[in-house]
């Protein structure tokens, strides 16, 4: 191991929020570089004095020397955590005509041409990344928020960082999880006037949720799995694990399932996020 500090190295498609990756990770004690010259990672990596000094290098395909295969030799060779950031090609096509910048890759094609060509050069580096994380869905506040549980400085050496999400089927699948529970066949307080207005976060939502004959089995099952699972995970090297709890509009059950398993995962010990995609 080169450096005992952490080392980020976040890349992805343009306009997938690496700036704003950055200066979460900025805030939160990192030295970050944005748009750093590849060549010259290495003089900043082995500078006397600064080795204490958790740093982030952000990368994308305006990088000098950029390539897929030298960020991920790069990223080996450093002991670097590799992220990268995706969106679908229609929300990165939306971002470039908000801000009407130009992609860096539609010199002489159309923005969505762009987009796709990127795409296609970056694949290796999805394969290869320790994590990926999906901004569709993100707001600029979301993303930073996400990058502030995850790479927090307290308890830095966690070997395993677990994030718990709630959503809503109707609005759509989330994109990177690895672990998704369905919740749909729990009660639905949505039916009953008193709670349709509350969330999983409220007390009589959560008993009504517990009401159902087949919560306790359902919950003990998980949380029986996700004890077998994590510590194996851990030992296999895995830095980070996404599990998704789905229900119908992503208010209710999935929201208190969230809240109750990542109590559990906290206790064990593990770092834990939470996130409730559709509340």
């Amino acid at each position: 191991m080169k450096q005992k500090r952490p080392i980020l190295f976040i890349t992805g498609l343009s306009g997938a929020g690496i700036s704003t990756a950055l200066k979460a990770l900025e805030d939160i004690g990192y030295e970050a570089f944005d748009n750093f010259p590849l060549l010259q990672v290495d003089t900043i990596l082995d500078e006397k004095g600064y080795e204490d000094i958790p740093i982030a290098f952000g990368f994308d395909s305006r990088t000098r020397a950029y390539s897929p295969d030298r960020i991920i030799q790069m990223a080996a060779k450093n002991n670097a955590h590799l992220i990268f950031l995706n969106a679908t090609n229609a929300k990165l096509q939306t971002r470039f005509s908000q801000t009407r910048r130009k992609h860096p890759l539609a010199q002489d094609r159309t923005v969505t041409d762009g987009i796709i060509h990127e795409r296609k050069w970056l694949e290796p580096l999805i394969d290869k990344s320790d994590l990926t994380i999906d901004t569709t869905d993100l707001s600029i506040h979301d993303l930073k928020h996400l990058i502030e549980a995850k790479f927090t400085l307290d308890e830095s050496d966690q070997k395993l960082s677990v994030t718990i999400m709630s959503f809503g089927f109707k609005h759509g699948v989330p994109r990177e999880v690895d672990m998704m529970l369905d919740a749909r066949f729990l009660k639905n307080p949505h039916w009953d006037k008193n709670l349709k207005p509350k969330t999983g976060q409220d007390d009589e939502v959560q008993k009504h949720i517990m009401s159902d004959p087949n919560f306790n089995d359902f919950f003990s099952k998980t949380r029986d799995m996700v004890d077998f699972l994590l510590p194996n995970y851990a030992a296999e090297g895995k830095k980070y694990f996404t599990i998704a709890f789905g229900c119908t509009g992503g208010r209710h059950r999935s929201v208190f399932l969230a809240e109750k398993l990542s109590d559990h995962i906290k206790d064990l010990g593990y770092l834990t996020s939470i996130r409730h995609r559709d509340l």
